[in-house]
């Protein structure tokens, strides 16, 4: 299994609009960076993400699973662009904030601290872990 992170701006697509898609889950759609684009083609089924308001919150708020594969963005007749469908597997019992992230020693590799504006990156399993922990969730 890998690890990922998912950015949204609350104002657009929520927490709470996520877990209310339940188990079919949502498009992971609009994302027109051929690198975030790139790292959904590489999930598989089950990857597991954090769930990141962007914005004001800066913060993760949930735990998601990859729910379909890489597969045509419906927002768009541009073949190019492609994403996968995620659903909410848990809310985080405390949200992990950037400047939280940022002040874990642990994390200063953090694909998220180094490149702030990709809307999909990579987590590994040791920020994965240490993240989890910060929340109070099981990895």
């Amino acid at each position: 299994m890998r690890y990922w992170l998912f950015k949204s701006e609350p104002s657009t697509w929520s927490w709470d609009d996520q877990v209310a898609k339940g188990d079919q889950g949502e498009e992971w759609d609009g994302v027109r960076n051929y690198q975030a684009r790139n790292f959904m083609r590489e999930m598989a089924l089950g990857d597991r993400g954090f769930f990141y308001h962007s914005q004001k919150e800066k913060s993760v708020v949930g735990i998601v699973e990859v729910c379909a594969l890489a597969h045509p963005d419906s927002t768009t007749d541009d073949d190019r662009w492609e994403c996968v469908d995620i659903k909410a597997v848990a809310p985080v019992k405390t949200s992990v904030s950037l400047d939280m992230i940022k002040a874990d020693p642990r994390l200063a590799d953090m694909v998220l601290v180094k490149n702030s504006r990709l809307s999909v990156q990579p987590v590994t399993a040791d920020e994965w872990q240490v993240i989890c922990d910060l929340a109070g969730v099981s990895a």
